[in-house]
């Protein structure tokens, strides 16, 4: 059986109360969810909560996936939703936890390292980076570049015209590579 003939088999058996259907919905897409929360988020705590918090909504939203979009689809722009939700509220704590320690007396934040050319890119120096980029270019890059979905699967589980796609990872790459090389951000959040 295909897979959107296993998912269209899939919501039907969900639909009409199969207790084990949700268990293999979880099993068949879980996965792959996860590696996009992780990827986003930065942490597997985190990856895991946001997991859960979209099962338990596409539990409670099932009735709204209307199959207009392939389930995974309409399960990736879920996470991604919910992981967008989730760097926002962290944002905002950590820029609280921020302005506290600014208005601390003698307080003096920690320099970023310089970008060295004789120094080998490493996967922890990218995975960094790419945890600095704002969540609208976090997404786009994770979701083509990492991921690998083409620009018009990008913008049906983001909800944006092909072109925004293509936009938001030039400017993602154009970011990281400022990253990378120790530049200071002059572009402000997106």
């Amino acid at each position: 059986m295909d897979g959107a003939r296993e998912d269209r088999t899939l919501v039907a058996r969900l639909r009409e109360g199969d207790v084990t259907a949700f268990e293999d919905l979880y099993r068949r897409h879980s996965g792959k969810l996860f590696n996009v929360a992780f990827r986003m988020t930065g942490s597997a705590a985190d990856a895991e909560d946001v997991l859960q918090d979209v099962f338990l909504q596409v539990h409670g939203r099932l009735d709204s996936y209307r199959g207009e979009a392939a389930l995974g689809t309409w399960l990736y722009r879920m996470m991604v939703n919910a992981c967008l939700d989730h760097l926002r509220s962290r944002q905002h704590r950590q820029q609280a936890a921020t302005d506290f320690l600014a208005d601390v007396e003698g307080f003096d934040p920690p320099a970023h390292p310089s970008w060295q050319p004789d120094r080998a890119l490493d996967r922890m120096d990218l995975e960094a980076a790419i945890n600095q980029l704002p969540p609208s270019y976090r997404v786009a890059f994770v979701l083509h570049d990492v991921e690998g979905h083409e620009h018009h699967e990008v913008a049906e589980m983001l909800g944006i015209a092909t072109g925004s796609s293509k936009s938001l990872l030039h400017k993602a790459r154009l970011r990281l590579r400022a990253i990378l090389r120790g530049a200071p951000d002059t572009q402000g959040e997106r």
